[in-house]
């Protein structure tokens, strides 16, 4: 690739993006395959013919999200991000729901079946995981390529079985299924094995692909490692259905799934999966992960990503990180603080930093109530009439709260300089709370000493 041409690409990747490509006129477009390739992001692709075709053509290219659950989570984020560099470079970027598939389950990279969801989950999770893509696509990149957002139960909801086994069924082999990576696996394994349910899901896949290119001209198919063998049954699929493939070729590509350098999967913490959405996970607790959980060894490999930071700042940045005077975690500061600003947007952000200041010990942070509901869960809380505050002694109110065990400490530890009320110093041991230090009149962040916080809620009679 040229070097005018990589740049162009990359301007494309910056936070802040300067200006479109101009696709139609462009005789060359960026190579997004070797920007994939660069960053990280591609793992196999079944035909290598695929970075001559996608420097020259605008394609199609599409990646299925199943939704067996409410929210992405971050695992999911790198399709919506290789998605996200097609549409950068140029290229069409298509989402599908797998409003069908997910009622059926894809036995990839699982050693037990899916439980089965109703019908009202699947629809609700549905509509959770097309908020996500819709926002998470259309913020990338808004003077790119408009995604196009599809769901698979459009198309197989009105086939039926007879119809499936005809003109689908009928080009797939037995023996080609069962030697499937996903298939064996269940197979060989202690266990129930595999039902024809999900044995079946490899087939549903492929045949999205071909009704996606015939519907939609799309040409290419993403998804991760696990997803190869049914990518590959997809492009073989292609070739066999009449009518389903025109002289165009078509490609899969997969990207690695998102592990740590000691094979752990990333995107799980203590309390379960990291959710993209801001119901399930706030953008605070988003951001705390990816600050505290990355090891130096990753840092570098997730900024490539998960970021659409030019690489020469990351390089300047691995470069920071051997020198003396190196300031610890910067690296996971900025690869926090770009995550969360591509999936909760800049005021998500700004929220999570408020936040994280407003926790830092001996902060002294301007409080709202968002910032403290974000803190409910990281500090100890309690729930207090609003008798026992407004008008009270604040040694009262501390040892109501149990953040003192008597007044008399209390007082002692307000008298020493140690007590804040709203992040703000409070030295009158004597001091009483007024109307105006409730925070929208329900919520008080009180602090002994720089680490013991106590956030109030404060119950009107």
């Amino acid at each position: 690739m040229k070097k005018a041409e990589k740049r162009s690409c990359a301007v494309r990747a910056a936070s802040t993006v300067a200006e479109p490509v101009a696709a139609a006129k462009a005789t060359s477009r960026p190579s997004v395959v070797q920007v994939l390739r660069e960053r990280g992001l591609i793992q196999d692709v079944t035909n290598d013919t695929l970075e001559a075709v996608a420097s020259k053509e605008a394609l199609s290219v599409y990646c299925g999200f199943d939704p067996t659950a409410e929210s992405l989570h971050l695992g999911n984020l790198l399709g919506i991000i290789v998605l996200s560099w097609f549409q950068r470079c140029g290229h069409q970027p298509v989402a599908l729901l797998g409003g069908a598939t997910g009622r059926v389950g894809d036995p990839s990279g699982r050693s037990l079946e899916r439980p089965i969801l109703s019908e009202e989950e699947i629809e609700r999770n549905v509509a959770g995981i097309r908020r996500i893509l819709e926002k998470l696509l259309t913020s990338a990149d808004p003077t790119g390529p408009k995604p196009l957002l599809l769901n698979n139960l459009d198309w197989f909801g009105g086939m039926s079985f007879l119809g499936f086994l005809r003109d689908v069924g009928k080009y797939a082999r037995v023996g080609t299924m069962l030697s499937r990576d996903a298939v064996k696996s269940r197979m060989e394994a202690d266990g129930e094995g595999i039902s024809f349910t999900e044995f079946t899901y490899q087939l549903l896949q492929g045949y999205d692909f071909v009704h996606l290119h015939r519907t939609h001209g799309v040409r290419v198919q993403v998804g991760g490692s696990d997803q190869f063998g049914n990518i590959v049954g997809g492009v073989d699929l292609m070739r066999k259905v009449p009518g389903a493939t025109t002289t165009q070729q078509c490609f899969g590509l997969t990207f690695p799934l998102l592990t740590k350098s000691d094979g752990t999967k990333m995107g799980k913490s203590a309390s379960g999966a990291v959710w993209l959405a801001a119901d399930k996970l706030s953008p605070f607790k988003f951001y705390q992960y990816l600050l505290t959980s990355i090891p130096d060894s990753d840092v570098i490999k997730f900024l490539k990503m998960l970021t659409f930071l030019d690489l020469g700042e990351i390089a300047r940045l691995e470069a920071a990180m051997q020198a003396p005077d190196y300031k610890p975690n910067l690296a996971q500061q900025v690869l926090a603080a770009e995550v969360t600003r591509f999936v909760h947007g800049e005021e998500g952000l700004q929220q999570a930093l408020k936040t994280t200041q407003a926790l830092a010990p001996g902060a002294r942070t301007q409080l709202d109530a968002d910032t403290l509901e974000a803190i409910a869960g990281e500090a100890p809380s309690a729930s207090l009439a609003v008798e026992q505050v407004v008008e009270c002694p604040l040694a009262d109110v501390m040892v109501a709260a149990g953040l003192q065990p008597s007044k008399g400490a209390a007082r002692r530890m307000i008298k020493g300089g140690g007590v804040a009320v709203n992040n703000a110093k409070v030295s009158d041991e004597m001091h009483k709370l007024t109307a105006a230090d409730l925070i929208e009149g329900r919520l008080l962040l009180l602090a002994a000493g720089k680490k013991n916080k106590m956030l109030v809620r404060v119950q009107q009679s």
